[in-house]
């Protein structure tokens, strides 16, 4: 049984939640390796990996785990 979708402003920090973090560790993963890079080329490559991970994995997961968590405190009250 799933309930309603997140409202707008959860679904905005359930993203930010899962691009924060993939941000920040690309942009670590990437530093030795784009050392002399324009900034938009660097850009360009770190988006290419952090927007289909989150897209496709984070945000979907962090959406379920929400979900379980709206549910449980529901069958509580």
């Amino acid at each position: 049984m799933s309930g309603p979708p997140p409202g707008i402003h959860a679904r905005a920090f359930l993203t930010w939640c899962a691009i924060f973090p993939l941000v920040t560790l690309g942009s670590l993963a990437l530093e030795p390796f784009a050392e002399g890079w324009h900034p938009v080329l660097r850009t360009f490559v770190l988006t290419l990996a952090v927007v289909p991970l989150a897209v496709y994995v984070v945000v979907p997961q962090l959406l379920r785990l929400h979900g379980a968590w709206t549910r449980r405190r529901r069958t509580r009250s």
